[in-house]
């Protein structure tokens, strides 16, 4: 069983073919570039974080939440 000939792979693309038809493959490959593009922009936009040398152009808010141990309390009893 070694790789696939190419006859294997013409059949595997006129199934393909059929199934999606002419039209619906570069509107699918279209999208994927899309999604692509908007992942390559979100990543960018979490790189504008401040430096610690200075502020930035960006302005963002940032809150810290100091984490207090609480007591323990016995437990109720029912």
């Amino acid at each position: 069983m070694g790789s696939f000939s190419v006859w294997h792979w013409l059949i595997v693309l006129v199934i393909v073919l059929v199934l999606f038809g002419r039209g619906k493959i570069p509107e699918l490959m279209g999208d994927v570039a899309k999604g692509i593009k908007s992942f390559k922009k979100g990543m960018s936009d979490d790189d504008n974080t401040p430096d610690p040398e200075g502020p930035t152009t960006t302005t963002t808010t940032s809150k810290t939440v100091d984490h207090k141990p609480t007591e323990a309390k016995e437990p109720s009893r029912f």
